[in-house]
């Protein structure tokens, strides 16, 4: 899912508006084009807002400039599309190879160490070529259920972990470093097909300072993002940072590559013979440089983490405020198992309310508030507007989510919506994965292992809120993250 990280997050900014002139053409230029002033601007970047609340600062650029605006920051002018259809627009027009925004940062530290580009850093040909290879054993749905089993047992362990940390009254504080841990365990196990030890009783130290690294990063990105690269130098400390989380993990992806790589060697030499699914093996016998691997692995534990550490958090934060809603999906996973206790991949699709839930709290909190593209091969038109080729277009994906137009009751929590055969939402009004070749590669096994994960934790448990009745909201870290620490009641059925 974060392939569709981009800076261009960045410029959702509350500014002193400008106002759009009155239009005699029937197709208006970026002159005519609503936004703010430059004061406005900086103004709600360093004093009012900030970068936490770029989220927000979506709604609010709707509300003053309509459904396109632009914003000017320096030499870059980004134009922001916050309407499904305006955003259906531009991606029917990106072309054969879609381009995101340039992960600017990201690319500088990969060039600084000699790293190859993987999923989230390439474009052009070769980031088409690296998607074919994974899309195999990613997105085709038969591919994706044969990782149930291995998912499940990380899962049991998961039950685990929170029977371990249970007060006596139930409360499990700060539930997001168990499910950072969980992510982390079980995208591994889709990679290495083994265990890293990440939901052990003690884990280990290199994992913990993995997650850390990567919430770090995360914080870092936009900052390094709008540091030009001669600040490097006089102010060494943000980018010291930065490159220094970068290498732990690239260090620790190429620990366990080898690792396994080198264990399946041994296999081949005694005349063994290799089975598994998992991708870091799938990946080597491409012929791919191994260069190549190291950055594509990398790149994937990254984007698996957080995907599914924040939404299964905002998903049980939810639904332990709505008893209701959390009874109707135990009652509907107990009936599909029918006397087992542990689903299988193949039950999921017979569980429509349990999917329902899960597209509702991604909606309400989209892992991406916004990415963009820029289109090359041609001008185009949006909304009225010709945009200039070459030009960022920021698709605001957290304020088309809350459009009371498409989404009555755009901030309640409503999984029904998505089952009403009568209420139809526009395609493009949540895509939280991603549309088209661009979309999330790791679409389908976050969502298993979410299904597999809430469906489980309901069984055993009765998820309450925390009796503190702290009312968290998001903010943005580059990803949406909560703004507090969650932490919620497990009782024992």
């Amino acid at each position: 899912m974060l392939q569709e990280l981009l800076r261009v997050s960045l410029p959702v900014f509350r500014w002193a508006e400008t106002g759009a002139r009155s239009r005699a053409r029937a197709v208006c230029t970026l002159d005519d084009m609503p936004g703010p002033s430059f004061l406005g601007f900086v103004w709600d970047l360093v004093f009012k807002r900030g970068l936490a609340r770029l989220n927000e600062l979506q709604l609010e650029g709707v509300q003053r400039y309509g459904p396109v605006w632009k914003v000017s920051f320096g030499p870059i002018l980004t134009v922001h599309v916050a309407e499904p259809t305006l955003i259906e627009q531009v991606l029917r027009q990106e072309g054969q190879h879609p381009m995101r925004s340039d992960l600017s940062s990201w690319k500088d530290y990969r060039k600084h160490r000699g790293h190859h580009y993987g999923l989230l850093t390439s474009e052009g040909e070769e980031w088409q070529s690296v998607r074919s290879l994974l899309a195999k054993n990613m997105l085709r749905p038969k591919a994706v259920e044969a990782y149930g089993k291995t998912l499940n047992s990380v899962v049991s362990d998961l039950i685990a972990k929170l029977h371990l940390r249970r007060h006596p009254d139930g409360l499990v504080t700060d539930i997001a470093s168990d499910f950072y841990h969980f992510g982390l365990e079980g995208i591994s196990t889709v990679l290495f097909e083994s265990r890293i030890g990440c939901l052990d009783k003690v884990v280990p130290i290199e994992t913990k300072r993995f997650i850390q690294s990567i919430n770090t990063m995360f914080v870092m990105t936009l900052l390094i993002m709008v540091m030009p690269q001669w600040l490097h130098q006089l102010f060494p400390k943000s980018w010291n940072t930065f490159c220094q989380c970068w290498d732990y993990m690239f260090d620790f992806a190429k620990g366990h590559i080898d690792q396994r790589l080198t264990a399946e060697a041994e296999k081949v030499v005694q005349g063994e013979k290799i089975e598994g699914r998992y991708l870091t093996y799938f990946l080597s016998q491409t012929g791919l440089p191994m260069k190549t691997i190291y950055s594509n692995v990398t790149e994937l534990l990254v984007a698996g983490v957080d995907t599914i550490a924040n939404t299964l958090s905002w998903s049980l934060y939810e639904l332990s405020r709505h008893p209701e809603i959390q009874a109707s999906v135990r009652h509907e996973v107990l009936a599909v198992l029918d006397g087992r206790r542990v689903p299988e991949a193949a039950d999921v699709a017979q569980m429509p309310l349990l999917k329902a839930v899960v597209k509702e709290v991604l909606r309400l909190y989209p892992i991406i508030p916004a990415n963009a593209r820029v289109i090359t091969e041609r001008d185009i038109q949006v909304g009225g507007y010709l945009i200039p080729k070459n030009t960022l277009i920021t698709l605001c994906h957290f304020a088309t989510s809350r459009d009371a137009a498409v989404f009555p009751n755009p901030n309640q929590f409503q999984p029904h919506r998505w089952l009403n055969k009568h209420q139809n939402h526009h395609p493009y009004a949540s895509v939280p994965f991603g549309v088209g070749k661009r979309s999330c590669i790791g679409r389908r096994i976050a969502e298993l292992e979410l299904y597999l994960a809430i469906s489980r934790i309901l069984i055993e448990f009765e998820v309450k809120p925390d009796p503190e009745g702290v009312s968290v909201k998001p903010m943005t870290r580059t990803v949406l993250v909560p703004e507090k620490v969650i932490s919620l009641q497990f009782v024992e059925r």
